[in-house]
């Protein structure tokens, strides 16, 4: 029986791994299969034209054969559009691809997401200086496209529509609930079903990115939370080497004379 072949199938590399000597495991996020896993051969060899595209947060078109758990990459080539996010941006990308491998499983087909996330890492690679804000429209539309998101215009108990003055805390499992006074992490009812309106919109990214600048601060902590609950995770690789590169940053000598001084500002807070 011959074996099945995928064609010009638009993907993400999101992580990459030791195959053998030549070759690399790749975990690709793809729009019309969802997250799948092809073995590069020979991708390691200096002459593999697979070499400088298989790289993560670049728009590819990939080309694969097989149906056993690990496919047979044939084909890549890079789409182009934007350049690769560097720097900061870098790491917010890496966070991005962390949340997929963990929340997403194989072979699960998300379309719209797929799209989400083309969107958030072109605006990564073009706006450095909204990469939180970025982070945390994603954030959401993945959580909702996964099915684990609470409705954001009812209490989670009751399913009584939202107070707009009321302020309200986002729970794992229990959705909105009534928050006690000085509660930092609980947004008003009118911020809350502002997110659900701008999600609901037919191309929710940029409604989405508009409805978190209004509660951006606020907003970190109860999706922080609500993604750890449902990843099992207590630290996310990528933020602990954003944690690592803050403090080789706070502890970096000054330039001047006076080498041995350690530097006392704090360095910017990166997004994820």
């Amino acid at each position: 029986m011959a074996l099945k072949r995928y064609s010009e199938e638009p993907a993400f590399v999101l992580h990459r791994y030791d195959w053998s000597e030549t070759s690399l495991v790749l975990e690709v996020f793809t729009r019309h299969h969802g997250r799948i896993a092809l073995v590069a051969k020979g991708v390691k060899r200096p002459t593999s034209q697979f070499r400088p595209v298989l790289l993560p947060l670049q728009p590819l078109q990939l080309s694969w054969s097989g149906d056993a758990e690990v496919r047979t990459l044939k084909a890549a080539h890079w789409l182009g559009g934007h350049v690769m996010p560097t720097g900061e941006a870098l790491i917010s990308g890496s966070y991005l691809n962390e949340l997929l491998m963990r929340l997403l499983a194989r072979d699960d087909p998300h379309e719209r997401l797929f799209d989400h996330f083309a969107t958030a890492v072109q605006l990564l690679a073009e706006k450095s200086d909204a990469q939180e804000l970025v982070l945390r429209a994603f954030e959401l539309l993945l959580l909702r496209d996964i099915g684990v998101l609470p409705d954001l215009a009812h209490e989670g108990n009751t399913l009584a529509e939202l107070d707009p003055e009321q302020r309200y805390l986002l729970g794992h499992e229990s959705g909105l609930s009534l928050a006690q006074a000085g509660e930092r992490q609980a947004l008003t009812g009118e911020q809350w079903m502002d997110l659900q309106s701008a999600m609901d919109q037919p191309a929710p990214f940029v409604p989405t990115l508009r409805a978190c600048a209004a509660c951006l601060q606020a907003l970190r902590l109860p999706l922080r939370n609500l993604l750890h609950y449902h990843c099992g995770v207590r630290v996310f690789k990528t933020r602990q080497l954003m944690l690592d590169v803050q403090a080789m940053t706070r502890h970096r000598p000054t330039a001047g004379p006076d080498v041995d001084t350690v530097s006392e500002s704090p360095p910017t807070p990166l997004a994820p």
